[in-house]
């Protein structure tokens, strides 16, 4: 038919894709479940969660880690429950690492730092000491703190500081 004058019939248009739709609503669904997802990790991991040497004198510890090789350690006010607080950092001289006799020794140091910061807690049954310390591999970065803590058992509020 052609140029016979008739208008050719071309039936109805195709149907619109809906594709472009699905993949946005799928891509806003992904962003969703990560941002969600980043939240919760945030409230239950991240908040206070600090590098184990960064800490210093004063801060206070949600819970003593159970670990002998400790990266992170989770901070609190001293005002809220806490099971544990900081009370000296001794900074072990530079050399070659001098091995975990030499750093049991030099943590000798922690009795007498408690004493000093709060003279009631040496004779209060509740209060022990737990020392974090470099490790042969954390010593080739540069970690030389010796971190003496107060552990509190029960976990109480307030700071032992005297």
């Amino acid at each position: 038919m052609p140029y016979s004058g008739e208008q050719p019939h071309y039936g109805p248009p195709p149907a619109k894709s809906r594709r472009p739709m699905y993949l946005a609503l799928g891509a806003l669904a992904v962003l969703a479940v990560l941002v969600v997802g980043g939240v919760v990790l945030y409230l239950t991991v991240g908040r206070g969660t600090v590098t184990a040497t960064s800490i210093g004198v004063g801060d206070c510890l949600r819970e003593i880690p159970g670990d002998t090789r400790v990266l992170t350690v989770r901070t609190v006010d001293c005002g809220e429950n806490h099971a544990g607080e900081v009370f000296a950092v001794l900074e072990m001289p530079a050399g070659d690492f001098p091995g975990q006799a030499a750093i049991d020794a030099y943590a000798e140091q922690c009795s007498p730092a408690l004493a000093a910061y709060s003279p009631q807690a040496m004779t209060d049954d509740s209060v022990q000491m737990y020392v974090l310390y470099p490790t042969e591999e954390t010593w080739a970065q540069g970690d030389r703190a010796v971190t003496c803590i107060a552990t509190l058992d029960p976990p109480r509020a307030g700071s032992l500081r005297g």
